[in-house]
């Protein structure tokens, strides 16, 4: 086999409808923070330490199309790892009250008899975001 050419993920960005609206999300309910905003483009750099997203807001909002992941080709979901059950249902808790933010199905087994725990919602105008306990 040979050598990969990578080295895991620099950044993932995101388009999104609103900057406020998902920074709202992603620095307010689940504290990444700001590294860095240029208000030319729009596009917001955020962080939880160990992942950096890009978050670049769409042109015209008006216009924009809601992803299909039956359809559209490209990022179906972001799945972020939590560290355990306890914080899986914490970020359930935050999340499903965030205005904007539909709850795909709460915490539970990633297939049937799994032990490995998860949740999917949509948020930050419609993305979808997985959270896996780790």
């Amino acid at each position: 086999m040979s050598e990969t050419l990578t080295d895991g993920v620099h950044h993932i960005g995101l388009a999104v409808r609103d900057l406020d609206e998902a920074a709202s999300f992603f620095c307010g309910v689940l504290g990444f923070w700001e590294r860095g905003r240029n208000d030319d483009y729009p596009a917001l750099f955020i962080s939880d330490g160990k992942i950096i997203l890009t978050l670049w807001q769409v042109a015209d909002p008006a216009y924009s199309i809601a992803f299909d992941g039956r359809g559209n080709i490209g990022l179906h979901h972001l799945a972020l790892a939590v560290q355990d059950r306890a914080m899986l249902d914490l970020v359930h808790d935050r999340v499903r009250t965030h205005p904007g933010v539909t709850v795909e199905f709460a915490p539970g087994p990633t297939k049937p008899g799994s032990d490995k725990l998860h949740m999917i919602c949509a948020a930050a105008g419609g993305i979808r975001i997985e959270f896996i306990a780790r």
